[in-house]
């Protein structure tokens, strides 16, 4: 039903309710809501911040300090290459890139509810389409019409491409990345889109990651004989055969594997999710994963 409809923000209600989570669990002190001690009063202070009814009983001014949560830029980082279109053979009109925007999109709609600026950018066609870090209902408007335009279409972008697109990577923010994963790993080693994010990681970004597949693409559920090609390569048909099922599941357990290993390594919050789940246990089990570093 949710895939049927393509208003994002009904699906995005539906999704959030009751899921009660925030993105980031910064705090820092100042004139907040929460209490958390008494301090001196120091030249400078704001005078409504004394407590009157202390300096009665102590004869000495205090002034009470609060916590309040601490405002971090969000970014959403959309793989739309041509892979993404991979649909499920279970849920009709649900594919990957589905999938992985409406999870971007509830995502957006946390940050713009906890007073975040959030960002997108959407790699697709061998380039990178950034909508810039904003705050606001309205902004939240402009990226959820950014994510439900999206296509997914053509290769990743070039290293140079990506590397001279990282212009939000001067101050450390929050990076929520979707991706199938496939392009993690190159011919020749790491790919530009991991490349990206494991040098976002260096600069001390908060990288959460969240690789989508189909459960036929999980489990080698392909009908036998049926041909298929690759939609970011030049190559030719392959057919899928009983006898390859072995070999295909071995080899998709090592690039995951490594993909795994690669995150823990470099300290990235990584999530592995069928797109037949659930979005709204995705989107927890992926949030929690992250809250939990």
């Amino acid at each position: 039903m949710m895939a049927a409809t393509r208003d994002l923000e009904l699906v995005i209600r539906h999704v959030l309710a009751g899921l009660g989570h925030g993105i980031h669990a910064g705090r820092e002190r100042g004139a907040g809501v929460e209490f958390s001690e008494y301090r001196a009063y120091a030249p400078g202070d704001e005078w409504r911040r004394v407590d009157w009814k202390l300096l009665a009983r102590a004869d000495r001014y205090f002034v009470r300090e609060a916590e309040r949560d601490s405002h971090v830029a969000t970014w959403l980082w959309l793989d739309a290459t041509a892979s993404m279109a991979e649909p499920s053979r279970e849920l009709k009109g649900v594919d990957k890139l589905w999938f992985a925007r409406t999870a971007l999109a509830c995502v957006a709609a946390i940050a713009q509810r906890q007073g975040d600026a959030f960002g997108l950018a959407i790699c697709s066609g061998g380039k990178v389409a950034f909508t810039p870090a904003d705050r606001g209902p309205r902004h939240l408007q402009r990226v959820l019409a950014r994510l439900a335009a999206a296509r997914a279409d053509g290769l990743p972008p070039t290293a140079q491409v990506l590397k001279s697109s990282l212009h939000f990577a001067r101050a450390p923010s929050l990076l929520f990345a979707a991706t199938d994963g496939l392009d993690w790993h190159g011919q020749s080693g790491p790919s530009p889109l991991s490349e990206a994010l494991l040098r976002l990681r260096k600069l001390h970004h908060d990288v959460r990651l969240l690789t989508v597949r189909t459960r036929a693409e999980v489990e080698a559920g392909f009908p036998s004989g049926a041909a298929y090609r690759d939609p970011e390569q030049e190559t030719g048909l392959h057919r899928f055969s009983k006898a390859d099922r072995a070999a295909y599941l071995e080899r998709s357990a090592a690039h995951f594997g490594a993909l795994a290993t690669s995150c823990r390594q470099h300290d990235i919050v990584h999530h592995e999710a069928c797109i037949e789940q659930p979005l709204a246990d995705v989107l927890r089990r992926w949030l929690q994963k992250a809250g939990a570093r």
